[in-house]
């Protein structure tokens, strides 16, 4: 089957900012919406976006404020709130109920999100890699990586050698032009096309960011798929655990090949899983 190509919408966000996104596939498909992590952008779901509407799906992925060709907030509001309202807002204009899918950052943001609307706005979530209570060692390392850099790079390859550090449990790709996407050319350097301003200022409460996100985990009563990497070291079997006993009806889906970056690391895989589920719990179509 031809993969159905992705056409750009835009939407208007928390406060006024003009988001970024693709959308795939027939308009009375069950709606689904892919929110990225932390440093990347909607692009990251090209795959995924293709298949999910392949399947029957109508898709749109996101790029968070700050991050890809949306906007960069004037007043640096970065706040887990504004992306969360980012969400509500986009699915406001949207104007159906969606599956959610959200990894790592996106998926804080689509939990958040969910304690703000009801079923009618989000009618499944989808969490991948991201649970209340992480390992604080590797959320470390994470912020350690997207912190780094802000120099840019000279080349494509000496940007490529940085992520292939970061994940060394992947291949190295034998060329570095699809990192095009993720970096902007200026100034005759490339750089993360992303805010560099995100993780400046002050830095929540960690316990009071466990507590509220505990809280939004606890309050679920729409359906809930967990995806883990196995090699993941932001999540751990005990993180999973605990995400059980705040949210006993969730289904969960482990990656063996796949790390805290699963929906890229093992993209086969976690597509089929994310449609399986999509398919279950997209009753929502027309």
């Amino acid at each position: 089957m031809t993969d159905p190509a992705a056409r750009r919408v835009t939407f208007t966000g928390f406060g006024g900012i003009e988001l970024v996104g693709d959308m795939w596939g027939d308009s009375d498909g069950p709606l689904v919406l892919l929110l990225h992590g932390g440093g990347q952008t909607r692009h990251s779901w090209k795959s995924t976006g293709a298949r999910l509407a392949a399947s029957g799906a109508r898709v749109v992925a996101l790029d968070a404020r700050g991050h890809g060709e949306s906007a960069w907030s004037v007043e640096r509001d970065y706040r887990r709130e504004a992306m969360a309202r980012d969400v509500v807002a986009v699915l406001d204009e949207l104007g159906e109920p969606a599956v959610l899918v959200g990894a790592s950052m996106g998926g804080l943001s689509g939990l958040y999100a969910s304690t703000l609307v009801g079923p009618d706005k989000i009618s499944a979530l989808v969490l991948v890699d991201v649970v209340p209570r992480p390992e604080e060692a590797g959320i470390l390392r994470v912020i350690g990586f997207l912190t780094q850099h802000r120099e840019g790079f000279a080349t494509l390859d000496e940007a490529g050698a940085a992520v292939a550090a970061y994940l060394p449990h992947r291949p190295k790709p034998r060329s570095t032009e699809g990192l095009r996407r993720n970096l902007r050319h200026r100034d005759g350097r490339w750089y993360w096309h992303w805010d560099p301003e995100m993780f400046d200022g002050t830095q929540d409460d960690p316990n009071q960011v466990v507590a509220g996100l505990e809280a939004a985990a606890r309050n679920l009563s729409i359906p809930v798929l967990l995806v883990r990497g196995q090699l993941s070291d932001v999540v751990s079997e005990r993180g999973v655990a605990d995400f059980l006993e705040l949210v006993p009806h969730a289904q969960i889906a482990e990656l063996s090949g796949a790390a805290h970056t699963a929906a890229g690391d093992d993209n086969d895989a976690f597509t089929q899983a994310v449609c399986d589920f999509v398919v279950a719990h997209g009753v929502h179509a027309r």
